[in-house]
C-alpha cells in the first residue's frame, strides 16, 4: 500500500490512525482508536463501517 495513502487516510468511525495489517492472507488495514479492521480489495481500501470486521 502507497504510504503517502497511509499518511492521509483515517478510520471512518473514530478517525483514528490506520495501520496496514495482513491476518489470514488477507489485507486490512486496522484502527489504533477503535480497533475496526477494514479490509483491502485489489489494493484498495475498503473504508466502509459496514465492511469493517469488529474487535473482540
Amino acid at each position: 500500500m502507497d504510504p503517502q495513502l497511509l499518511s492521509i487516510i483515517v478510520c471512518p468511525a473514530c478517525h483514528g490512525e490506520l495501520s496496514p495489517v495482513t491476518h489470514a492472507g488477507a489485507d486490512e488495514l486496522v484502527c489504533q482508536g477503535c480497533g475496526n479492521a477494514y479490509p483491502v480489495r485489489d489494493d484498495i481500501p475498503v473504508l466502509l463501517v459496514d465492511e469493517a470486521r469488529k474487535p473482540v
